[in-house]
């Protein structure tokens, strides 16, 4: 779609490798393509990036979302050595067992009412049009990059209910499923954080997108998980390569 942020997402595949890449959803906005076609250089630039990955002898797992729903019909095949999963059980360095999903099945409205979701989806790119203007003139100022929309999902009371809500449904799925944790997508929203269960403790982890918060999951060496925001190439060459033996990485 017009609002992905495939340069950042290109910067962050030259400075980060893992041994095991999960793509968790949405990495195509089928929805966008079929009103309009879109797509640059840099978008096929992304698809070659992970395809070399893959090739250099990484594992790479793609769990499609609601919007590039159609690949689900591919689920247990593998294309260029890309296995497509509706789900996984990823276990971390330090025993951790954690579901790995996109999440669209916690939301409501995606599962009983899609044409309000697509409404949504198109409300979403009006503002995603007013935050291109918002970025290109903080960029001019010398200022680092901020999302306006999720600024206004962040203010609005019905939106951050709803987001709350739909991390409670996911935590509850965890604890259901006697797994120690669930990564997912889908909200636009990153997250990690414990939530309290009747046997101890369940992980939140969301993965957040690629449109407005350029965020990233990564688990390090020793099995703990770091949520990565990836800024401005200039600021983020600063930080310099890093390697993590797994990555969910959402490119919404």
């Amino acid at each position: 779609m017009k609002g992905a942020q495939a340069e950042r997402v290109l910067d962050f595949l030259r400075h980060y490798d893992a041994d095991r890449w999960i793509l968790v959803g949405d990495i195509l906005d089928g929805w966008a393509l079929a009103r309009g076609w879109h797509w640059p250089q840099a978008h096929n630039d992304v698809i070659q990036k992970l395809l070399r990955k893959v090739r250099a002898g990484a594992e790479m797992v793609y769990v499609p979302g609601n919007h590039d729903g159609a690949a689900r019909q591919f689920v247990g095949l593998s294309f260029g050595g890309i296995e497509v999963r509706r789900d996984l059980i990823h276990e971390t360095a330090d025993g951790r067992r954690l579901l790995v999903l996109h999440g669209d099945e916690f939301d409501g409205a995606v599962r009983f009412a899609p044409w309000l979701s697509k409404l949504g989806a198109r409300a979403y790119e009006a503002a995603l049009r007013a935050n291109t203007v918002v970025a290109a003139v903080r960029q001019r100022l010398g200022y680092p990059y901020w999302s306006l929309a999720a600024y206004l999902k962040g203010r609005t009371k019905h939106a951050v209910q709803y987001m709350a809500e739909f991390e409670g449904a996911v935590a509850r799925r965890a604890m259901a499923s006697g797994v120690d944790g669930i990564v997912c997508g889908h909200i636009h929203r990153p997250e990690l954080r414990a939530f309290a269960s009747g046997r101890g403790e369940v992980l939140y982890a969301n993965c957040g997108d690629w449109v407005e918060s350029c965020t990233a999951l990564a688990e390090m060496h020793d099995g703990t998980l770091e949520l990565i925001r990836w800024g401005e190439p200039a600021a983020a060459l600063a930080r310099g390569d890093g390697h993590a033996n797994a990555l969910p990485v959402l490119a919404a």
